[in-house]
């Protein structure tokens, strides 16, 4: 029997094998490591044990227990046990059946699972819709009842084709089971794990409300991890506006510096994917196509081609066209003027480099015949979509997924997206949200981005020590937009700073 005095809630897992216990618990825990999970039956063959911490105290223990394979046969064999014995109640013909010795060998597995479940407070019954429901189904569930505790339905696979959903839902209602819970292990909705504590407080009062501490924490920490992946979006955005590579203007050299400058915006975007993969607890296994692959095949195309940009839904000018073939923009830093017209002010412009260090070997560098090439608008908007794209996946995704990470569900507008209640405040904060992505659809480059492109000290590498503090303020106004920009639409909190 659970200890009265702990506070902490005990959950058995359970269910028919290979419905995605296991799955349910890497998810819950966000522990892509926790178990094992493979598409073949009786893969847990033991109970294995999960904590939920709330800062740093247990509120909640998880017990992933083996799949129940012969229901129809145990309840035939609980029903001769209690034979000439009508009065015993549900755990009581547990109880017999467990002291008897088929409890060690025929049914030994369902044993384990029963034996748990009487340890616990309660129990999810882990469902996969996408199976039709046979008497095997009804037989575990009329053992599972018969423990005596509570029992929570948890309907899995349900963002895809689930065609069995109604007929689940018509069957755990005749068995007395009318709390039911949706919750995809694989694309779970960002409301599922909330939803999910919530009906169980409804099972379970005297746990009410440390299930809802619990499902305080959860929004906390997902406010959380957005704030941190719009903070990486928003660095590595800096980092590329500002960036700057000095040429001579013949071809050939134009060309090697183009390629440099391609190249190591290409590698910091793979870190900023590396790192936003690893503050959502995912595998770069899980995401191993680069450049970021957004809508089919032609994705997987280099980040300067525009194509890209064109299929990312930016609508470009001719000239920023022109420029995002090149992957890069020549820009005279001469404030407009040409070389010819720099040259007929030389003694305005001399006194620039000698009073502003930064500008003046900018200007001499031009006017010995040095062209600066920097990340085309264009480019940097394509930037900042895939990278609040690939982010907007991650929040949307079980840890027990199998498949590579697509961005294909990964634009905003999906409604099982809900952190709290839609409010008129909420409504506007996403309006400006829309014209903010709007405009780097339409090459718009945020006013931070150009700032920070007057800043070549404030890209990498060599920045510490040298970018001062208007770069993080820079940083943390682009990374606010971007964090709105993250938030679900359709009714979700509005973006803060948690820490």
């Amino acid at each position: 029997m659970p200890d009265a005095r702990d506070d902490c809630l005990r959950l058995a897992v359970v269910g028919h094998t290979n419905t995605g216990k296991t799955s349910l618990l890497r998810t819950l825990t966000r522990d892509p490591e926790f178990g094992q999970v493979r598409d073949s039956p009786g893969t847990t063959r033991h109970v294995e044990g999960a904590r939920l911490l709330v800062d740093g105290k247990r509120v909640v223990e998880l017990f992933d227990t083996p799949g129940m394979e012969d229901g129809i046969g145990l309840l035939d064999y609980m029903d001769l046990l209690a034979e000439g014995s009508p009065r015993l109640d549900g755990p009581d013909r547990i109880r017999r059946f467990l002291d008897s010795p088929e409890s060690r060998s025929r049914y030994e597995q369902e044993a384990r699972v029963v034996r748990k479940l009487l340890e616990c407070d309660a129990g999810l019954y882990v469902v996969d819709v996408r199976d039709p429901v046979l008497g095997k189904h009804k037989d575990e569930l009329a053992i599972l009842a018969a423990c005596g505790r509570p029992l929570l339905p948890v309907l899995n696979f349900v963002h895809g084709s689930a065609p069995h959903a109604g007929a689940w839902r018509e069957t755990l209602a005749r068995l007395g089971l009318h709390a039911i819970a949706e919750f995809d292990t694989v694309a779970p909705a960002l409301d599922g794990e909330t939803q999910l504590y919530d009906k169980l407080g409804l099972l379970l009062d005297t746990h009410a409300a440390l299930l809802q501490t619990l499902k305080a924490d959860v929004l906390r920490q997902r406010r959380i991890r957005r704030t941190d992946a719009a903070r990486l979006i928003a660095e590595l955005l800096v980092d590329a506006a500002a960036y700057r590579l000095s040429s001579l203007p013949d071809d050939d050299a134009l060309e090697q510096a183009t390629q440099s400058l391609r190249s190591a915006i290409s590698e910091r975007e793979a870190d900023c994917v590396r790192a936003l993969l690893k503050r959502y607890n995912f595998h770069a296994s899980d995401f191993p196509n680069h450049p970021l692959p957004l809508e089919g095949e032609r994705w997987g195309m280099d980040l300067f081609h525009p194509q890209a940009l064109k299929d990312a839904g930016l609508h470009m000018t001719k000239g920023i066209a022109a420029g995002a073939m090149a992957g890069a923009t020549v820009d005279l830093f001469t404030a407009g003027l040409s070389l010819g017209a720099a040259a007929l002010v030389g003694a305005a412009a001399g006194g620039l480099w000698q009073g502003v260090d930064r500008y003046g070997k900018r200007i001499l560098g031009r006017l010995k015949g040095y062209q600066e090439l920097s990340v085309d608008d264009a480019v940097l908007c394509l930037l900042a979509l895939r990278q609040a794209a690939l982010a907007r996946a991650l929040e949307t995704r079980g840890h027990a997924a199998q498949a590579p990470i697509s961005l294909r569900d990964a634009a905003p507008g999906r409604q099982d997206a809900i952190d709290a209640p839609n409010t008129p405040l909420q409504e506007a904060a996403h309006d400006g949200l829309a014209g903010f992505e709007a405009g780097l659809r339409k090459g718009r480059v945020p006013d931070a981005l150009q700032e920070a492109r007057g800043h070549p000290e404030w890209s990498m590498p060599g920045r510490s020590g040298t970018a001062g503090p208007r770069r993080e303020q820079v940083v943390r106004e682009l990374a606010e937009q971007l964090g709105a920009m993250l938030s679900p639409p359709g009714g979700a909190a509005p973006y803060h700073r948690d820490r």
